[in-house]
Order: C-alpha cells, then sequence, then structure tokens
C-alpha cells in the first residue's frame, strides 16, 4: 500500500476534529459523524503513515488482504482487516465505526495480537443519550514475550524505550438538549521515549482506532398544535385499560386537513387474518433492540418500513383503532387493537385515513394512513415504525413487544407466526420501574430436540408423519442409543 498523501491525512483529521465540534453545535442542528482507521505511524518531522481510514457520513467500508510497513513489514504488519463508519443526523442521531483486524504484529513481533474487533456507537435524542464500546476486544496479545490479559485504559512499559496503552477510551454524553454523545477508542497505541525498531523518539504506532459522536436536533410540534385551542375541544384519546403508554407526550385530535380519503386497495390475508401494514414496494431488515436514545429504555421497540412517502397503511388484522393524534416521538400515530387483545403501533404517519377515529372498527387490509417522516423521524427517509404489543405481554407496559421482522415475513407471504413464539428484549435491568430482567422463570430443561422445521404445519398430517418417523428410530425400552 503506497503512502497517504498528507492531503489524505488533513482530510482525516478534520472528519477527526468535526467528531469534536458536534458537542457544540447550535441547538436544532442535528449531527452525527464517525471515523475509522486501521493504522497510524507518526515520525517528528516526517509524514503520517496512515492505512485503510474511512469516514461517515457517507457510510463507508474498505478491506484490505494484507498491509506492511515498511514493505518488509519490521514496523507494521497485518495479516486482514476491514474498517466501516455509518452515521445519520436527526432527532434520532446515531453514529457508529468498527474495526476488525487479524494477525498484528509491530517490531517484527515483539508485540502482537490474534485479533482485534472494535465497536462505538454513539446515539442522541430527544429522552436521552449514550455511547457503547463494551462490544470492542483485543484476543491474544502478547507484548515482549508475555501474555497479557488485555483490559480498558491500560498502560505497559515497554522495556527501558517506550510504553504501550490496550484500549485507550474516551466518551462522555450531555443531559440537556441539544444532547450529544461521543466515543473513541483505540486498541493499540505505542509511544517512543528512545529510539526503536527504525523510529526515532518521540514517535507514535496506533492501530485500531474508532470515533462516533452525534447530537440531536430538537424539534417544535407541528404548528396546528401551538396554535389557540379551537372553540370545540379536540376529543381524548379512547384506549383500553391495559394498553402501553407510548414515550413521549401525546395530543389528542387530529385536524381536518391531514385526513385524506383512501384509495381502493386489495391485499391477500393470511389464514389467520393477518395482512402486512404497507401496501406497495417497501423495504425492512431487522433492528429491533438496536440504540434508540429517544426512547426512555434507549432501544428500537419495533421495525422500520421504508416506503415513500403518502403510501396507504394497512390495518394488520380486524379490531379496533385507539390513540389516534400526536405524539412528539412517534408524530402523528395510532393503535389497532385485534379481537384476540394484541396491539399494534403505526408511528411517523403523515395522514390519517377517514376510518382511523378512536374506537372505531376496521377489517384486516383497511387503510388506516399514510407513510410520512413526522415526531422524531423528520431528518429520516419516510417510513413506517410499527410495533408489536402481544396480549400475553400487556403487562410489561411499552416494554412488552416482540420483534416484528419474522411476522413481517410471514405476512408479506399471506402465512402466520404464533405471538407466543415472538422474540423479545431483555435489557438487563427489565422494564423501567422493574426490578430484575423481564425474563420469565425457566419452566422445563431441554434434554433432546428434533428438527422438524422441514415439515410444513399446513399439511394434514405433516408433523404427525414426522414423529412417527422420529419414533421409530427410538430404541426399544432397555436398548444402546
Amino acid at each position: 500500500m503506497k503512502r497517504t498523501s498528507l492531503l489524505a491525512l488533513l482530510a482525516l483529521l478534520v472528519a477527526v476534529a468535526a467528531l469534536v465540534s458536534l458537542a457544540t453545535a447550535a441547538p436544532g442542528d442535528p449531527e452525527a459523524a464517525a471515523t475509522a482507521f486501521l493504522s497510524r505511524v507518526v515520525q517528528p518531522g516526517a509524514s503520517d503513515e496512515v492505512s485503510l481510514g474511512v469516514t461517515a457520513p457517507p457510510p463507508g467500508k474498505q478491506t484490505v488482504a494484507g498491509y506492511a510497513y515498511p514493505a518488509d513489514g519490521s514496523i507494521v504488519r497485518i495479516g486482514s482487516a476491514a474498517v466501516r463508519a455509518v452515521a445519520r443526523p436527526g432527532v434520532s442521531s446515531i453514529a457508529q465505526s468498527g474495526v476488525t483486524a487479524l494477525a498484528v504484529t509491530l517490531f517484527g513481533g515483539e508485540i502482537s495480537v490474534e485479533s482485534l474487533d472494535l465497536r462505538a456507537t454513539a446515539a442522541a435524542g430527544s429522552a436521552s443519550a449514550s455511547v457503547d464500546i463494551s462490544a470492542s476486544s483485543v484476543t491474544g496479545l502478547i507484548v515482549l514475550g508475555q501474555q497479557i490479559t488485555p483490559s480498558p485504559n491500560v498502560t505497559l512499559a515497554l522495556a527501558d524505550w517506550g510504553t504501550l496503552e490496550v484500549l485507550s477510551s474516551t466518551s462522555g454524553t450531555t443531559r440537556v438538549a441539544p444532547r450529544t454523545a461521543t466515543a473513541s477508542l483505540v486498541a493499540l497505541r505505542i509511544q517512543l521515549t528512545s529510539a526503536h525498531g527504525g523510529l526515532p523518539a518521540g514517535s507514535s504506532i496506533e492501530v485500531g482506532a474508532i470515533s462516533a459522536a452525534a447530537t440531536a436536533a430538537t424539534v417544535a410540534p407541528p404548528k396546528e398544535l401551538v396554535k389557540p385551542p379551537p372553540v370545540r375541544p379536540l376529543p381524548r384519546p379512547v384506549s383500553p385499560p391495559d394498553a402501553p403508554r407510548e414515550p413521549g407526550t401525546s395530543i389528542a385530535g387530529v385536524p381536518a386537513e391531514i385526513v385524506h380519503p383512501a384509495p381502493e386497495v386489495s391485499a391477500q390475508l393470511s389464514s389467520g387474518g393477518y395482512v402486512f401494514p404497507v401496501f406497495g414496494p417497501s423495504s425492512f431488515g431487522d433492528m429491533f433492540g438496536a440504540p434508540r436514545a429517544d426512547v426512555a429504555g434507549g432501544w428500537h421497540h419495533g421495525e422500520d418500513i421504508f416506503s415513500p412517502l403518502g403510501t396507504p397503511l394497512l390495518a394488520v388484522a380486524d379490531g379496533t383503532v385507539f390513540s389516534v393524534g400526536w405524539n412528539d416521538v412517534g408524530g402523528w400515530r395510532l393503535w389497532v387493537r385485534d379481537r384476540a387483545g394484541n396491539e399494534f403501533y403505526y408511528a411517523h404517519l403523515s395522514a390519517f385515513a377517514p376510518l382511523a377515529v378512536n374506537g372505531g372498527q376496521v377489517r384486516a387490509g383497511d387503510v388506516v394512513g399514510f407513510v410520512g417522516k413526522t415526531g422524531d423521524a423528520e431528518f429520516t427517509p419516510a417510513h413506517l415504525h410499527f410495533e408489536i404489543h402481544p396480549v400475553s405481554l400487556l403487562s410489561l407496559g411499552y416494554d412488552g413487544v416482540v420483534a416484528p421482522y419474522p411476522f413481517l415475513n410471514a405476512w408479506r407471504r399471506a402465512e402466520d407466526v404464533s405471538f407466543d413464539a415472538g422474540r423479545t428484549y431483555l435489557p438487563l435491568g427489565g422494564p423501567a420501574g422493574a426490578r430484575g430482567a423481564i425474563a420469565p422463570l425457566a419452566g422445563a430443561v431441554l434434554l433432546e430436540a428434533d428438527d422438524i422445521s422441514a415439515s410444513s404445519g399446513l399439511t394434514p398430517g405433516a408433523l404427525a408423519a414426522t414423529l412417527s418417523r422420529r419414533a421409530l428410530k427410538s430404541p426399544a425400552p432397555g436398548g444402546e442409543r
């Protein structure tokens, strides 16, 4: 790899300086930035040698199959590595960076590492700001022939020629608006106090350096909500007594100008009567449980389904609509409760359909609203934030959710998935105000299992046939397995 030009180095340093400036961003300006680089060798009076660096935004990723400096690898040699950085500013700003590397040797093997995996996340929103570098690790560290167990922010003496800092990090958050979060981490940093290995005194080597910073935007409520109240008071939200209380401040009522006529649509329902909530082209991932700093719990309670602005949204099941109105986190939002008591949350709408009224009855596939980017989604692409609150988890309040991803995949194929089998998120401290984790106590111990996933539960007799084959394979009593 050629020596990085001074211009490229200056660009990387400017990006790092931008991360520092986020802490002083003007109120209302959302910011997010991340940097990651594999290694840097600094010598007095010489240009820095930087390998494999990326900054975000825009998102970036680079990989290398092998790196050596100088060409014989006498100072730095790395077997393979990847660096990545992503950043998304907004009402909920988030930045993430990472470095992975294998077979790292410095000074011809005087210092070596089997692998390193560094990850940094900074998130800032309307409710909180958080940083996370806890998943970072250094494996197989050997220093001057001694096996070392890496610990964060440890400094080791290197004979009489320098020092080695391991997992050196800094992080911080602010609790006042605009909330900010910053984090930086360097896996290995060598400072030379004497000339060594061809480098003069005062030189330094860094391997694996990442940083992430985020500043949340402050958002005023919609103009309709700061006007003097109308002569006729808005109706209070209608919701079941056990309905989860979502985060943020809610205001009842919907202005007439954001109620739009519903188009005629036709959607395929599953045998259980459920339907995919977005009518038209859309995309989604599996981001349930990801960091979200604008929610009191600090994690993503649902799934974001991205679709063009104004795409119709469908009631996923027959049921009752409730809590139609504004929430400063969810924006224009509503809930649907199906006949079994399961509840579904729709957030960031741009408008409502005429059927979206408190206490109104809907059928699966009815249009209830339209995709938007209101609330804390103002600076993001248009999408629906969708949550599933099974009736069995309603006692847990807003944390009583399951990951929507498998249900969305199934409903898109007009198939059903049991809500009892849904994946839950288990924060170590449990839901706000509770003691202990929310995982239920073990009621059984699994001693043996068989994979029956190849059999369709929709085919009569398929499951029984699979279990019959299993019984035939079992030995007679007292026989050997």
